[in-house]
């Protein structure tokens, strides 16, 4: 090979590797920035060790840490005298989010909601570049909650998850309507709720609160004792993480 031919390789082989690399972190489930918009991938591919939130657009990754954070008025699913609280922070079209729903929340609820150990707050997180379904479905559950209480909240949570596909365009207007009937719900009233976008401050407010916190993006959880002022200590845990950095940060705290 002459050196005009070895020349003209190199760059095609550096390319050609940065190609494969690239492959690689979509396929183990990363998150890829393309300029100040990030792009996330499907729900459907395997669970990688380690894998970051989606975030806003302009936002840096954040740090696990500890933050004080507020159950505020939110719904909670499990004994609310549990002695700890897991609080997240959530967004209904974020692939991430629906990646943990279907294969930690599961275990999560029969290990330690189920069992009285753990409450579980939820808490509006939707993204811009997710809007508008992130935010009108934020709307309908909340609506779902007004109709009948923490229960029929987090029965219309799991049927979101279970149904969208996520990335903004997971679920129509149409679908959410259909879960209130399916639910036993004022379908009718329900749509008149989502459609004012009643609860549009109250989720801004869970955005806010979050981001003053170190929330920057989905899903983000906080893990802490239980206070009766209702805000806890919380350990963070960013991103869909396996089910074993849950029980790392649960276990100590029983």
């Amino acid at each position: 090979m002459n050196r005009s031919n070895s020349f003209l390789t190199t760059p095609v082989a550096v390319l050609l590797g940065s190609m494969l690399i690239s492959i690689a972190i979509l396929m183990s489930g990363g998150i890829i920035k393309i300029g100040s918009r990030t792009a996330g991938t499907g729900a459907n591919v395997p669970v990688a060790p380690s894998i970051a939130p989606q975030q806003a657009p302009g936002q840096p990754p954040q740090q696990p840490t500890s933050s004080k954070v507020s159950v505020d008025d939110d719904p909670v699913l499990g004994n609310k005298n549990a002695q700890v609280t897991l609080i997240e922070f959530s967004d209904y079209e974020c692939p991430f989010c629906k990646r943990h729903f279907d294969q930690v929340y599961p275990s999560l609820k029969k290990d330690y909601i189920d069992t009285g150990k753990v409450k579980m707050v939820f808490r509006d997180y939707p993204l811009p570049f997710h809007d508008p379904m992130a935010t009108f479905e934020a709307n309908a559950v909340n609506c779902a909650r007004e109709q009948g209480g923490d229960s029929a909240y987090f029965k219309f949570h799991d049927e979101i998850f279970k149904r969208t596909k996520s990335n903004g365009n997971g679920l129509t207007k149409d679908e959410v309507y259909e879960i209130a009937s399916d639910l036993g719900l004022n379908q009718a009233n329900l749509k008149v709720c989502a459609d004012s976008g009643k609860f549009t401050e109250e989720i801004k407010k869970d955005v806010t609160d979050g981001g003053a916190v170190g929330v920057s993006g989905t899903p983000s959880f906080f893990i802490g004792r239980s206070d009766p002022s209702g805000t806890i200590t919380g350990q963070i845990i960013v991103g869909a993480q396996p089910y074993s950095a849950f029980q790392a940060a649960i276990d100590p705290l029983l």
